[in-house]
Order: C-alpha cells, then sequence, then structure tokens
C-alpha cells in the first residue's frame, strides 16, 4: 500500500476510535454490539466527499435539500434505544446517506428504508452497495403514504424516525406490534426531544436535540397530529 494511502487509513481508524471512545461512550451508549457495528461500519464512506474530514466529528454533516446526517452519538443513542436483535423488522422513516440504515443492518437486522428525496434514495444505494450491506430494502417513497397503504400488512418489530414531527402520530405508532418500539424525534425548536414509545403506547423521553423535518409533514399533521 502507498504510504500515504495507509496513512490515511490509519488516520480514520484512529478518528473512528476516537469518536466511539470520547463521543458516544459518555452518551451511555455501552452494549458490545453497537460499539462493535460503530467500529465496523466505515462511517466515512457514507459522508459526502466535501465534507469527508467532518466524518468523526460532533457534528451534522449536511447532505443536501437541508437535510443532515446526524450527529454520530445521536445515531447511537437512538439505534442503542431500539435494542434490536437480529430476527428484527425494521422500518426506517429518512435514509439519508444509509449510515443509520447500515448500522441496523450490520445488527442483524431485515431493514426497510424510506426515503422521499430521489437523489439522496440513490446515493444511499451507492453506498450501502459499496458498503457490502444486503439487508436494507429502499424504497424512494413519502413515508406518510408509504405507511397509509400499509396499513393493513404486518406491523414492524421496530421503527425509527430520524427526521422531526410535532408529534409522533398513529401513522408511525401503527407499524409497530404491541411488543415492538419506535424511537422518533417530536417537538417544535427550541425543544425537540428523542423519545421512545413501546407498543403498548409508554412513552420515554431519551434526550433533546433538533432537526430538520420530515417533508409534507405539515399537511399531514392537519390529518394525525
Amino acid at each position: 500500500m502507498h504510504p500515504i494511502i495507509a496513512s490515511t487509513a490509519m488516520d480514520y481508524e484512529k478518528a473512528r476510535i476516537n469518536m466511539i471512545e470520547q463521543q458516544i461512550r459518555p452518551w451511555n451508549v455501552l452494549a458490545t454490539r453497537t460499539l462493535n457495528a460503530l467500529g465496523e461500519i466505515r462511517r466515512e464512506d457514507f459522508v459526502p466527499d466535501r465534507y469527508r474530514r467532518l466524518s468523526f466529528v460532533d457534528t451534522r454533516i449536511p447532505l443536501g435539500d437541508d437535510q443532515v446526517m446526524l450527529e454520530p452519538k445521536v445515531s447511537a443513542r437512538m439505534i442503542e434505544a431500539l435494542e434490536l436483535e437480529p430476527e428484527h423488522r425494521v422500518l426506517e422513516i429518512g435514509t439519508g446517506s444509509g449510515y443509520t440504515a447500515a448500522l441496523m443492518a450490520s445488527l442483524g437486522a431485515e431493514v426497510t428504508s424510506l426515503e422521499i428525496r430521489p437523489q439522496l434514495s440513490g446515493q444511499a444505494k451507492r453506498n450501502l452497495a459499496m458498503a457490502g450491506i444486503e439487508n436494507v430494502a429502499l424504497h424512494c417513497a413519502d413515508c406518510f403514504r408509504f405507511c397509509e397503504t400499509r396499513n393493513a400488512g404486518e406491523p414492524f418489530d421496530r421503527v425509527l424516525v430520524t427526521g422531526s414531527v410535532p408529534l409522533i402520530g398513529s401513522i408511525f405508532l401503527d407499524r409497530i406490534h404491541a411488543r415492538g418500539r419506535l424511537v422518533g424525534i417530536e417537538g417544535n425548536d427550541p425543544a425537540m426531544q428523542v423519545v421512545m414509545i413501546q407498543g403498548n403506547g409508554q412513552k420515554t423521553s431519551l434526550f433533546e436535540t433538533s432537526v430538520p423535518r420530515l417533508e409534507n409533514v405539515h399537511e399531514q399533521a392537519i390529518f394525525d397530529f
């Protein structure tokens, strides 16, 4: 290997370890399986080229169309809250770059991921293919319409909502079964929070954050939230 390439690879690996030890563990992300996934999935391969130097920085990364890649600690803690098992079927609302889907897929889950923006969906498909991730089914679709048309279908074990809504409504909660759980972001700036909702309706607030709205959420809010 060329010495410059080798040095870059080593720098990335060191930065990945630092990300896990300095950002993610202090946020009480401690499960071995989650930490192993964070160490194995190359986050830098899911970051737009112009921002690759920020791959392991504690910041949001622009993806275009006013969308962002969440901070590493936020993605990690949301995934840990799902308590994924290899047999779980997961619905992800908001594919983005595909990084979060890759992490969940590496935990053995069967992931269905929705992204309304064709450009982002296409990029996520390429990112996942390059990473060798095969257990993610991508759909370029409006999440609200997708969930409405699948209400009679089999519910998911887990749902992850990576964009914000005023309040997590039935259109998403109906997609989990009685023993399932949903992790999502609800509220209004500056008081958004990540919540975990179990299939029996019990809600737990996990931490505060602020992220862009899901597209078409205001149109949906008239009927559901």
